[in-house]
């Protein structure tokens, strides 16, 4: 096998071909060869540059008279003795004979060398001592400013492969010098981001031998995984006196203050730029719904990912005074915003919906301390705490939410409900600069959610009792026919709590209501005309029927605990569409020309004055001819048979839709009705034209 020379660098190169500017031309290192009676074999050009005589001069004479002052030769002697019979190398400084007479100190290497026939040489290697100190010094000295330099500094070879890592840039990546050295720039997982970037930088620098100076990079490090940390690179071309090159050097400096202090002027301008935007946007009308909705979309994105603006029932509807208390609290859903697709979105409470949130939840810990509550790095247990059941805080948590503020909603002192704000892309957690920000968005927003809740309020109230003032049935329904019965429960003299209800709505719509108080008596009558009034006004702010149950149920929640049933329905003459909700009724039944007649499938909800519960809108298409039939179960439900079967008995007395609305309304009542019914029954027959 041959065996090819290779420079350091690893190019290939003629043998024969001195290299310039090595190392070994500058200290001009000689070789001199002695057989065993001292006298000179060997002597190389450098130990005719080193002490002056030239090969033709030395070779042949003994070393200690040619090279040795008489009264060194005897120290001499016995040093050579020494390396020659024991084998033993030695070395160090010893004054030397030039051949112009001058004593000149040299540094010494001698060792003994045996050939292959077994004869025995002393190889003395040898270099200016005051050369070889200046080399040491300098070493010295870069090795020194190298260790205790507070700039991180690396040497790499060509292939960019570590050669040398100082101190300070262990402490700047956390990793060890025994670990970088002979791995490649990319092995060491340093902190730049780009690396690509880095690396094509440093490649340019050796081919062209321009450095390139202060280039900027952001990341972390091994030794501090969570915070970032910001550097200024320069990268340089090392070359020999010879011109070859030997690899690059990377300086690192630490500018992360520098970069922090950026970061926060440009937060700062960032932060006055949302709250102008919050002044021009927020509070534009004098809807509560609107207004939250503003300040959702204010605050995302460059607040939080996730916002969501939930009102405490009772202060939406005028009802609340100072604080909250300690307990539960009720909220309302007003608008719930993200800057992304994401399954948060599942978790939050839609708006319009009701909430019932415990007082160990943070959104109620807000409102209870008018403060706000901030979770700068959100654990599994805190979700459990910000989310409304397990379900949801799994949502989260695959939302991947990591860090969670809650601002309360403050106008004139009094607390109207809280601003929820979560982030999920936003790598950064919440701090106190972003909670005086959101403080101050949210006491915005409150002063004009307060204004339009009063205005509404009172608005509300003065249609209310417009209404009121009006007569109950108009004459005219367009695109209905109607008939209606109430027959008070037979086994008592006691009035109920059963009623029913026709009202017109604009663009010749008509809100179809039927429902049934539990209990009798006095009391279940005025609970049922609170009601009934109540109906009336907010079905005139034309809400879908679902919402319409929504704020009946606030108000059953305020009656003496009392639960009521009701099925709400607007029918639409232009579209023939019929939009119900029911809340823990009797279903409606359906009898269709040429069709048999059945119940209508609705989602049952729960009675009113259960309490934040959500009621579904259905929407059902009705044809010319079709009979509606809406009831109390008083109608059909008896102490002695099956709930199904009266049901059957009463779809069976549907069997010709064709049939008139007041003989319908007769019929039901007497073939269903018997005389020891202690519940009263409401009854409303609907055909449409």
């Amino acid at each position: 096998m041959t065996t090819e020379p290779f420079h350091a660098d690893g190019d290939r190169t003629d043998p024969g071909r001195p290299r310039a500017g090595s190392l070994l031309d500058l200290l001009s290192i000689a070789a001199v060869v002695l057989d065993t009676k001292g006298r000179i074999v060997f002597w190389s050009p450098q130990a005719e540059d080193l002490f002056g005589y030239s090969a033709q001069e030395a070779l042949g004479e003994m070393a200690g008279r040619l090279l040795v002052r008489p009264e060194h030769l005897q120290t001499i002697l016995g040093l050579f003795v020494e390396v020659m019979e024991t084998g033993r190398s030695w070395s160090g400084a010893f004054p030397v004979l030039h051949r112009d007479g001058s004593t000149r100190l040299m540094e010494f290497r001698n060792m003994r060398l045996l050939d292959e026939v077994g004869d025995v040489y002393a190889l003395g290697i040898a270099a200016d001592h005051g050369v070889m100190q200046r080399v040491e010094t300098d070493l010295a000295l870069c090795q020194r400013l190298i260790d205790q330099s507070p700039i991180g500094l690396a040497l790499m070879d060509p292939d960019l492969r570590y050669l040398l890592v100082n101190q300070a840039l262990e402490r700047i990546d956390g990793i060890p010098a025994a670990e970088h050295i002979g791995r490649h720039l990319r092995e060491t997982a340093l902190p730049f981001p780009d690396m690509d970037t880095v690396e094509s930088a440093l490649h340019q620098v050796l081919a062209t031998g321009d450095p390139l100076l202060d280039q900027y990079a952001v990341g972390r490090t091994p030794a501090d995984p969570d915070t970032d940390h910001a550097w200024s690179l320069s990268f340089y071309r090392l070359e020999d006196p010879g011109g070859r090159v030997l690899g690059a050097a990377t300086s690192v400096v630490d500018v992360t203050e520098r970069h922090r202090a950026a970061i926060e002027a440009d937060r700062a301008r960032r932060r006055l730029a949302l709250i102008a935007d919050a002044s021009a946007r927020v509070g534009t009308t004098l809807e509560v719904e609107q207004t939250a909705r503003e300040l959702a979309e204010v605050a995302t994105p460059d607040l939080a990912d996730v916002v969501a603006v939930d009102v405490l029932d009772s202060a939406l509807a005028c009802r609340r005074t100072g604080r909250p208390g300690g307990g539960p609290e009720l909220f309302r859903a007003l608008a719930l915003k993200a800057s992304h697709p994401t399954v948060a979105l599942r978790a939050a409470d839609p708006p319009g919906d009701l909430a019932a949130y415990d007082g160990d939840r943070l959104v109620t810990l807000c409102v209870h301390s008018g403060r706000p509550v901030l979770v700068r790095q959100v654990a599994p247990q805190d979700l459990r705490r910000i989310a409304r059941d397990p379900e949801a805080a799994a949502l989260l948590a695959s939302a991947g939410v990591h860090s969670y503020l809650a601002v309360p909603l403050i106008a004139r002192g009094e607390v109207l409900g809280a601003l929820d704000l979560k982030r999920t892309h936003n790598p950064h957690p919440f701090d106190q600069d972003d909670v005086v920000l959101a403080t101050e968005l949210a006491g915005r927003a409150a002063v004009a959610m307060d204004n339009a809740r009063w205005y509404q309020s009172v608005r509300n109230t003065a249609l209310t009792l417009q209404r009121s003032l009006l007569p109950e049935h108009p004459p005219y329904h367009p695109g209905l026919e109607l008939a209606y019965r109430y027959q008070p429960a037979q086994a008592t003299s006691e009035v109920g709590g059963d009623w029913y209800d026709v009202i017109p709505l604009d663009d010749d719509k008509t809100a179809l209501v039927v429902g049934d108080v539990m209990g009798n008596g006095i009391d279940a009558a005025a609970t049922m005309g609170r009601l009934r009034t109540a109906t009336c006004a907010y079905a005139d702010l034309d809400l879908a029927p679902g919402t319409v149950l929504q704020h009946l149920d606030k108000i059953t929640c305020d009656l003496e605990h009392y639960i009521v049933t009701c099925v709400y329905a607007v029918y639409d003459p232009h579209s023939r569409r019929c939009h119900l909700a029911n809340a823990g009724h009797m279903p409606p039944a359906l009898a269709r020309p040429g069709r048999e007649p059945a119940l209508l499938d609705l989602p049952t909800g729960a009675p009113l004055g259960v309490g934040g519960v959500p009621f579904t809108t259905t929407t059902v298409d009705l044809f010319p001819g079709d009979v509606l039939i809406l009831y109390t179960d008083g109608l059909v439900e008896t102490r002695h048979h099956a709930i199904d079967d009266r049901l059957d008995s009463l779809l069976a007395l549907l069997d010709k839709p064709e049939r008139p609305l007041e003989e319908t309304c007769d019929l039901l009542l007497h073939g269903l009705r018997h005389p020891d019914d202690h519940d009263d029954v409401a009854l409303l027959a609907v055909r449409t034209g």
